[in-house]
């Protein structure tokens, strides 16, 4: 059930006809057709506009977003710490058992 299965390649059979022969054509110009009129640029204007209160609010909201990504990464490295100082312990507290007998 979960062996994979390799597709085989079907090989022809009977009589396989050859290839038909393409006979060259002429190739003959269209006509051109006239250029468009060329469309006048649009006055150029930012494509988002920043208003003062729109400007605290990004700025508010990346504020939060490395204060959530460093109290995150923070906690990371105190479990690791954490758990570092418990095997250190967990390891003088073996010695020291191991080393009386």
């Amino acid at each position: 059930m979960f062996q994979p299965k390799i597709p085989t390649m079907p090989q022809p059979t009977g009589l396989v006809a050859p290839p038909a022969i393409v006979e060259p054509t002429a190739i003959t110009p269209a006509v051109a057709t006239p250029q468009p009129a060329p469309v006048p640029p649009a006055p150029s204007r930012p494509a988002v506009q920043l208003t003062p209160g729109t400007a605290l609010a990004l700025v508010g909201g990346g504020t939060a977003v490395v204060l959530v990504v460093g109290t995150v990464l923070v906690s990371m490295l105190l479990a690791v710490a954490i758990t570092a100082a418990s095997v250190a312990v967990c390891a003088v507290v073996l010695r020291f058992l191991l080393h009386r007998r």
